[in-house]
């Protein structure tokens, strides 16, 4: 079996895991045993790293009894049994035990994978504080002499400076002449071990590793229990995940463990850039387990966008360049594979859902108190926005024209805010609502409704006349009342009224603000130059769709405004999106045009942009996500405001015939709009399209390479 579309691992994925065995005091043999069953368990997940606790095999408050010749044999034989074990399993274990080597003793992880030993990491900070004397036994990994130790038959690395990278079988074939048309498994997958205290000190060594390349880091840990602590290592391994840009795996002695002077709660933990994936029940009476699956190409993309972590690995050069690496061949636990002798082969597992949320609104959390805050911070960037740019313009009113649709709703309320924090009346918001040949009385009545809610000068400027001189002008079969509904017939009327609005402003000494969004940026579904697109200052410009229909809800919940505005506010919502261009046959009182009809659900596409945009995955590997966000309505949190019926589904086709057109109209046809935008401020972390922030492209590129990734990658 070779990994599949449908495998995490062929997607950058790797599967995690971090397991709290029961211990007995002392007894390497039940320990090891129980070690191997938890092996199994992880194996069986589908994992490709297992993580275990500091001193595992031997437990980890036993004292001086970590000296016994009897006891210390005993964990050589759990060590040997656990290798044997790991033969027929798909993880990398990390084992904690107490091994001798140069005279001295070592507080060591010992990591395995299919009946080898890959090498040997001691601990290098040894506490000798409050409770611990672990400088009674062990010594630091930098008393060490050598760098490679014997350990059962064979010779091994040895030293806290160690990254063990996954070597991909794929790229071995390939070397060796043999064509190999298979999966592409996680080529980021590069672990590192610490162990307990290196990690509560100012540079663990772990912030090495991951300047040299390492984006999973492991921590095997006791860590007895004290009131408030678990709050510090949940602190402390969301700061290593998040200044590392990497996975942070995190274990604690469970049930068992000597209680003579210590207490435990088996804390398991699993970060992946400053974000908990997973977390284990604390005081659990039973050995437990906890996956995730992290994601090493958003790692790996993340470092490379930021510069500054680049910068720090630059400035560590002389020491980074003192680790050392140790391959393995990798076979992901979704393919067969065995140890290099081929006599032994694990049987794969199915690996097809992630063990992760993904979430089905990128720029719109599904929990309510972040989702909460963020919609707090986004209106008020466009306030302030707003404010700093008509303070410095000396402008006191601003132009807007108001369709009854949603991105001009949005732009209105955040004007009558701006209004109200300058201190100046809301009639200095000069509202227009410009009805064309398609405008339907729904749409039309919500805009004339919200404008008298919010107390603005309420206008009607009708385009038609205009617009029909337009047609007389340019000899357009319209003129003649020919129902030729093409791009010119609706791009006149955009052009109109933003050349009125234009006008209006010049007039009234206003500003022209923007209503256009995120999400028709990246489409280029708007009309350039003297069309939407174009305005002196859009409070819009990186507000993607779903977020700005949040937003409304949030305006509304929150009681920003009174009952009138909030009410009109709901029916905008429930109202088809549209640009409301081309006429149907009278016998609806809605749009005639639907837009996500033509250019897909904005759901979707706005789930495309933010990682395409912002972390520049595979086609493939977004088409993957999306069925796993996606493709299920049952799975998965929702944001409770959405109504059941508008919580949908797509199938992979539906999401391989709507990645396509957005990649096609993101990278080839739409580029030149978005390097002429107005001015806006950046609202979120999923970017921003300006030419002179997130996002700078040239105009006249092409779109195969992604359509050609799109099309041999995503089944049909």
């Amino acid at each position: 079996m070779t990994d599949s579309f449908y495998s995490i691992y062929r997607h950058g994925f790797v599967r995690v895991a971090v397991c709290v065995p029961h211990v007995r005091v002392a007894d390497p043999a039940f320990n090891a045993a129980r070690t191997s069953g938890l092996a199994e368990q992880a194996s069986e997940a589908g994992a490709a790293v297992a993580l275990f606790p500091e001193l595992g095999i031997s437990s980890y408050a036993i004292d001086d009894l970590l000296q016994q010749e009897a006891l210390l044999d005993g964990v050589l034989a759990g060590i040997a049994r656990v290798t044997e074990v790991s033969r027929l399993l798909n993880p990398v274990l990390l084992v904690g035990a107490p091994l001798r080597f140069e005279n001295r003793l070592f507080n060591c992880a010992v990591v395995i994978y299919r009946g080898r030993v890959l090498g040997i990491v001691p601990k290098t900070y040894l506490p000798s504080y409050r409770e611990f004397y672990e400088t009674r036994q062990f010594s630091s990994a930098r008393h060490a002499v050598g760098k490679t130790v014997q350990f059962q038959v064979e010779t091994v690395p040895f030293g806290n400076d160690l990254l063990f990278r996954a070597q991909l079988i794929s790229e071995n074939l390939q070397r060796e002449g043999h064509e190999l048309s298979g999966p592409k498994v996680a080529r980021e997958f590069v672990l590192h071990v610490e162990i307990c205290e290196d990690v509560w000190t100012p540079i663990p060594p772990s912030s090495h590793a991951a300047l040299a390349g390492a984006t999973v880091l492991a921590n095997l840990s006791a860590s007895n229990i004290t009131i408030g602590k678990s709050h510090y290592r949940k602190d402390l391994c969301a700061s290593q995940s998040g200044k590392c840009i990497a996975a942070y795996l995190y274990s604690a002695a469970g049930p068992g463990e000597s209680t003579t002077d210590l207490a435990w709660d088996g804390h398991a933990l699993i970060y992946e850039d400053g974000d908990l994936l997973a977390e284990s029940e604390r005081f659990a009476d039973n050995e437990q387990i906890i996956t995730a699956d992290i994601d090493t190409e958003r790692l790996a993309q993340s470092r490379m966008r930021q510069t500054s972590f680049n910068d720090a690995a630059a400035l560590h050069r002389g020491q980074l360049e003192t680790m050392r690496t140790v391959a393995f061949d990798f076979h992901s636990p979704s393919e067969t594979g065995g140890p290099e002798d081929g006599k032994v082969e694990s049987s794969p597992v199915r690996v097809d859902r992630l063990h992760r949320d993904i979430e089905r609104f990128p720029f719109v959390p599904s929990d309510r108190v972040r989702r909460d805050e963020q919609a707090y911070e986004a209106y008020n960037i466009q306030v302030h926005g707003l404010m700093q740019r008509l303070r410095a313009t000396g402008i006191k009113k601003v132009v807007v024209g108001i369709s009854g649709g949603l991105d001009s709703t949005q732009a209105l309320i955040v004007a009558a805010r701006t209004m109200d924090r300058l201190k100046l009346p809301r009639t200095n918001i000069l509202a227009y609502t410009m009805p064309g040949f398609a405008t339907s009385s729904n749409t039309r009545a919500n805009a004339h409704r919200l404008m008298d809610a919010l107390g603005v000068s309420a206008h009607e400027l009708d385009i038609r006349p205009s617009a029909m001189q337009m047609f007389r002008d340019i000899g357009h079969p319209f003129a003649e009342e020919d129902p030729e509904y093409d791009i010119t017939f609706e791009n006149v009327q955009a052009g109109e009224r933003t050349s009125h609005l234009f006008r209006l402003a010049n007039y009234n000494d206003a500003l022209v603000l923007g209503t256009g969004d995120l999400s028709e940026l990246a489409l280029g579904w708007a009309t350039y130059g003297v069309g939407d697109q174009m305005s002196h200052y859009n409070v819009n410009a990186s507000v993607p769709k779903t977020l700005i229909q949040h937003l409304i809800r949030w305006v509304i919940a929150t009681s920003q405004f009174d009952d009138d505005a909030s009410n009109v506010l709901q029916s905008i919502l429930d109202t088809e999106i549209s640009p409301e261009l081309v006429p149907g046959d009278g016998s609806a009182e809605g749009p005639a045009q639907s837009t996500e009809a033509k250019i897909g659900p904005y759901e979707l596409q706005d789930f495309f942009l933010y990682y395409i945009s912002r972390y520049g995955f595979r086609p493939s590997k977004v088409a993957f996500m999306a069925l796993q966000a996606w493709g299920d309505r049952t799975v998965g949190p929702w944001p409770e405001f959405l109504p059941d019926h508008k919580r949908n589904q797509y199938s992979l086709r539906e999401i391989r015939k709507w990645l396509e057109l957005f990649l096609f109209r993101f990278f080839q046809i739409s580029q030149f709009k978005r390097t002429a935008v107005p001015n806006g401020p950046k609202v979120g972390s999923g970017g921003s399209l300006s030419p002179r922030g997130d996002w700078r492209a040239p105009s006249d590129s092409s779109a195969a390479a992604w359509l050609t990734e799109l099309r041999q990658n995503v089944p049909e």
